[in-house]
């Protein structure tokens, strides 16, 4: 499959209105349809091998063109994407749902139900799922008459609105706070004495709203330093995606040198994500001493990202049109030993897990998920390859200087949180001989490109770069003002999340932290509190402002 053979097979089936590739991107295709047949040509594009990504909302009635609704899809081995585009009046912004066909686009709908208003006719499950259950009803915040520093009255004793359980099952609680969660998050988790037979999940309780507030308030080269605390381990991972997509709408050039040592960047936090969650997922199951041992092969990559950019994480290093810093030669001498040093650790360390009963009894078959069910919910990263889905952005749509270098991809076929372990140590060995090849092959030249003129407006970049967890998706339209028109960011645990049910399901309860853990799940920090009195055991949520009074009175 070919974009012009898909683009042919399209317009035969769904007549001109097919646009063709995007000027600015010739492995993209724009296909425009009636918003009445956005199922049917998603389900084409499904049964003609496409992935789909996430879906992107945009309130265009500034210019007179409605509400639009974007589904992405990619073509994997062929390496292009395709977009279908669809336009609902600005009084009636309905689009059929694609949901029944393809579960992983749920989360995506109802968020665009929730932040712009939109409807869903067939949608399996039309529930709140951004805003919290007090959200004042008609108040959609990426609207654009809506302030980004909107603050809507406060409501109490408002119960999370969770699925029923299932006949004769109990609901456990876990969360928003749980000893098992690194971060706030809720499960209902309905089993049947000690199995799994369901679970409902409430999160996005701390979203943090950054998409309207670098849409209304950021300009494009601030808004890199934004994209990096989305996660608090990808920091390159994010703000390179979020420049690619501009570089690409703006057809702004990047020097070679820069994509270069933005493969350097990438890699690293790839080696420091991993050992840092074969340390977590040790500790999930028991077993500290993995945990103490990962975590101590980690931290002299602590110091190299230190060394480089001048943070313990790897801050501050991608701008658009390239990157803040170059890597001087003792620089690329202090890569090369680090490197050479994690390499001997992570073989014994490898070595140890790979034989130990222990994590065998305590990994294999447990949350076990099979190939097919796994491409259905669109999984990602280690949690799909662990599952034999072979794809991998770095690979099959190649960014920054990956088109030069070469890697393998690991795979496992046992369908479980084992083949993640497997697959995660494995990638860190790939990230070390990327990292090598990058040095070895960096051209000589600038590290920066500055636009000679402002950037043009109403322009789409659409950019995939492989996370240590996973593909990161973002899309920009390019606006006015010298910021986007419309950010849209689709993290890999977005997509992931939507499969743990499927994956907790007929397990152990005891085996939950590690189920969820396995997809090494990245949740916002908490932004409330609940204040319990101990006397009358009256409760009361504290705002940000009873907060700020608090902290001003130099009380505790």
């Amino acid at each position: 499959m070919t974009p012009e053979t898909l683009l042919a097979t399209l317009r035969t089936e769904f007549g001109p209105a097919v646009s063709g590739p995007d000027p600015a991107a010739p492995k993209r295709l724009l296909l425009d349809v009636e918003r009445a047949r956005l199922p049917e040509m998603a389900r084409r594009l499904v049964a003609l091998g496409a992935r789909y990504q996430v879906s992107v909302g945009t309130d265009d009635r500034a210019r007179g063109l409605g509400f639009g609704l974007i589904h992405l899809f990619a073509f994997d081995r062929p390496g292009f994407a395709a977009q279908i585009r669809a336009v609902a009046p600005a009084e009636s912004p309905e689009f059929p749902s694609i949901t029944p066909d393809i579960p992983a686009a749920g989360w995506s709908e109802r968020e665009c139900r929730d932040l712009l208003g939109f409807s869903f006719p067939g949608h399996p499950k039309p529930k709140k799922l951004v805003l919290s259950d007090d959200w004042p009803d008609g108040i959609y915040p990426l609207r654009r008459e809506v302030p980004y520093n909107l603050v809507p009255p406060a409501a109490e004793d408002v119960a999370y609105q969770l699925d029923e359980a299932p006949p004769g099952t109990t609901t456990i609680p876990v969360g928003p706070f749980h000893t098992s969660l690194h971060e706030p998050e809720h499960f209902a988790v309905f089993v049947d004495g000690e199995t799994i037979k369901g679970c409902d999940y409430r999160g996005f309780m701390v979203h943090r709203g950054i998409e309207k507030l670098c849409q209304t308030q950021v300009s494009y080269n601030e808004v890199p330093f934004v994209a990096e605390r989305i996660c608090g381990i990808c920091g390159s991972v994010h703000a390179t995606a979020y420049a690619q997509a501009v570089e690409e709408a703006a057809g702004l050039p990047v020097p070679r040198r820069a994509q270069f040592i933005r493969v350097l960047m990438l890699e690293l936090e790839r080696i420091h994500s991993h050992l840092l969650w074969l340390g977590v997922a040790g500790h999930l199951i028991g077993f500290d001493t993995v945990f103490m041992h990962a975590w101590r092969v980690r931290e002299p990559v602590m110091w190299l990202s230190e060394r480089i950019t001048g943070n313990r994480k790897t801050y501050g290093m991608v701008v658009l049109g390239g990157v803040r810093r170059d890597i001087a030669p003792e620089t690329a001498g202090d890569i090369r030993s680090v490197l050479a040093k994690v390499e001997s650790e992570v073989l014994g360390l490898k070595g140890a897990i790979l034989k130990d009963s222990s994590i065998h009894k305590r990994t294999k078959g447990v949350g076990h998920l099979p190939k097919a069910e796994a491409e259905l919910w669109s999984l990602l990263g280690p949690v799909a390859r662990a599952r034999g889905i072979d794809i991998d952005a770095r690979r099959d749509h190649p960014y920054a200087a990956y088109d030069e270098l070469a890697f393998d991809v690991p795979t496992s076929d046992s369908c479980d949180v084992w083949g993640t372990v497997v697959v995660r140590l494995l990638e860190v060995f790939e990230s070390i001989k990327l990292m090598r090849q990058a040095l070895d092959k960096m051209p000589a030249g600038p590290i920066l490109a500055e636009p000679k003129e402002a950037l043009p407006a109403y322009r789409h970049g659409l950019s995939m770069v492989e996370a240590p967890r996973g593909e990161s998706v973002h899309y920009v339209v390019t606006g006015q003002e010298n910021r986007p028109d419309r950010w849209r960011v689709r993290a890999p645990t977005y997509t992931n999340l939507q499969g743990v049910p499927r994956m907790l399901l007929d397990n152990q309860f005891a085996d939950f932290p590690i189920i969820v853990g396995s997809i090494d799940p990245c949740f916002s920090c908490t932004d409330r509190a609940v204040v319990v009195d101990r006397g009358s055991g009256r409760r009361r949520v504290l705002s940000r402002t009873d907060l700020a009074a608090l902290s001003r009175a130099g009380r505790k």
